[in-house]
């Protein structure tokens, strides 16, 4: 079957968008959903319900994403292994990060890649960090750059990059706001605080567990998807943050924020690149994975 169609069946249900998914392959909107008919004819299935407000994959379409990802992967594997030139490597990897990872990891990972092999594409994707292992398992990414979990999944592998103190941020200008500051009176004050803390994963549960241990139980304020707005609010003095060091260092509002001394400290985030195992077999993934042995 064409790879061409099923990158394109990919893309939209990927995004189920056909807006979004004709710019992620550079096509027009129209040749997309005329492939995608073509898809539908050859399987003899209907792969999407769509109409004039949303794209949904039906059930057959769900079973064909997954052989399309496998087809994919066959055909990068039996294309490469053909050429049997590491140098020459042809095709494109998926890559997942966070915003402010694609700033300050992402750059200095590509800068070497890019000259050994400049026959791989990088198609990269950008959105909350919390997703970024959930996507690699999916099989949505080839790799991902994300926080090292508590448990990694069964197949997932990690290589570590670098390591960020986790943070408790308050604004620079006090303000209103009453920053605990210890002593007998702590407890009480954390307790009365607003916090601004991430909808869920590691740091959320980091945060939950520093507070478990304290007796304390926090006043949560907002609960936010992205660490980058949790930055943004904390600057505007509405409450007390917790993000990994990276994404403050990195934030154009850094200069109001000032980190809070707390005791014991969070456990530091270790950052680096994550895949599935068997994905490693996949030369243009490999060589992703070596280039940057870090």
């Amino acid at each position: 079957m064409n790879s061409r169609l099923l990158n394109h069946f990919l893309a939209l249900a990927n995004h189920l968008h056909f807006g979004q998914a004709s710019v992620a392959e550079n096509v027009s909107i129209s040749a997309l959903s005329r492939n995608i008919r073509q898809l539908e004819d050859e399987t003899g299935a209907v792969l999407f319900n769509r109409d004039n407000r949303s794209v949904s994959l039906t059930a057959q379409g769900l079973k064909f994403q997954q052989y399309a990802k496998e087809a994919i992967r066959q055909w990068n594997l039996i294309r490469n292994e053909l050429a049997d030139q590491s140098d020459n490597l042809q095709g494109e990897i998926s890559l997942y990060c966070s915003v402010t990872a694609s700033h300050s990891i992402l750059f200095s990972l590509l800068n070497e890649f890019r000259s050994d092999y400049p026959g791989i594409e990088i198609k990269l994707h950008t959105g909350d960090p919390e997703h970024a292992i959930s996507r690699i398992v999916a099989g949505e990414e080839d790799i991902a750059i994300t926080a090292l979990p508590g448990t990694l999944p069964r197949g997932v592998v990690f290589k570590s990059i670098t390591m960020s103190p986790l943070l408790f941020i308050v604004p620079r200008e006090r303000g209103d706001l009453d920053v605990p500051t210890g002593g007998k009176h702590a407890k009480q004050q954390w307790s009365q605080v607003p916090m601004i803390l991430s909808e869920g994963g590691l740091a959320r549960t980091r945060v939950n567990a520093w507070f478990r241990d304290k007796g304390i139980s926090p006043r949560i304020y907002a609960q936010v998807a992205g660490n980058e707005a949790i930055v943004s609010m904390v600057s505007l003095g509405l409450g007390i943050g917790v993000v990994p060091k990276l994404v403050l260092d990195n934030s154009p509002v850094e200069g109001n924020i000032r980190v809070l001394n707390v005791k014991p400290e969070l456990e530091p985030y270790n950052v680096g690149l994550c895949a599935l195992k068997k994905s490693l077999t996949n030369p243009l993934v490999a060589a992703f994975w070596g280039d940057n042995d870090l």
